[in-house]
């Protein structure tokens, strides 16, 4: 196996997509986007909403919606009435809503880890022990994947966010640790008591702001005070 794998571990971490194709296979996948698809999902899911990830926001999105009877999440801040990736605009959800709610980064990757066979799940800083503790009861092997942000030519960005966001569920794993596990532990142990003020600091947290949503960032930054445990099956995330 190539020396990249991590394959010696039970608990492995790596950056995007690119990093989940790099990996040994694992029984479980945890998709990390604290800024904002993890985040949104968990929201979503607490309100009753099923959640559909997809990759882009295009003409195939809108038949994709279409064809399940879906609607489909504009871009952030388009029109402050619909739902988009802000996780402040599922706070009003129905129960029974149904959403397709693309991002070229977590809700990608998701889509993306399902394909490969494994129980994937979207972790972020709210349910980050409740995911933990269902990847533990599942048993095998975890792979944490911090999806990261795009740099403008579409190169990944790693964003502190999730990897703060990955070692505060790492934190809350068993089993041996890969060294990339263990940076993103102690970079949630570095900033684990005081996570708004980092992660508005940062440069996903000061572009939220700069466009008008700290509550956004907000909402991100509260720890463990969800217990909904998102899982990807088939298309839609579901609440465990």
């Amino acid at each position: 196996m190539p020396y990249w794998d991590q394959d010696d571990y039970d608990v492995r971490c790596e950056w995007g997509a690119a990093g989940l194709d790099h990996l040994a296979p694992s029984e479980i996948v945890i998709v990390v986007d604290v800024l904002s698809f993890s985040t949104t999902v968990d929201v979503a899911l607490s309100r009753g909403v099923i959640v559909y990830p997809y990759r882009w926001n295009d003409e195939t999105a809108v038949s994709y919606a279409h064809e399940r009877s879906a609607a489909l999440a504009v871009a952030r801040g388009l029109d402050g009435s619909h739902y988009s990736l802000s996780p402040a605009s599922m706070l009003t959800a129905p129960p029974g809503l149904r959403l397709v709610l693309p991002s070229p980064n977590g809700s990608t990757i998701a889509f993306h880890a399902i394909s490969d066979g494994a129980h994937v799940a979207a972790g972020s800083l709210r349910n980050a022990a409740a995911v933990a503790d269902w990847a533990v009861a599942s048993g095998g092997r975890v792979t944490v994947i911090p999806a990261g942000e795009r740099w403008p030519d579409g190169s990944l960005r790693p964003a502190i966010e999730d990897l703060i966001g990955a070692g505060a569920i790492i934190s809350n794993l068993r089993g041996t640790r890969s060294p990339e596990a263990e940076v993103a532990l102690a970079a949630f142990e570095r900033f684990g008591g005081t996570l708004l003020d980092p992660i508005l600091g940062s440069a996903s947290g000061r572009e939220l702001v700069e466009r008008g949503f700290p509550r956004d960032v907000e909402l991100a930054t509260e720890l463990n005070v969800s217990d909904a445990v998102p899982i990807l099956v088939n298309d839609s995330f579901e609440r465990f």
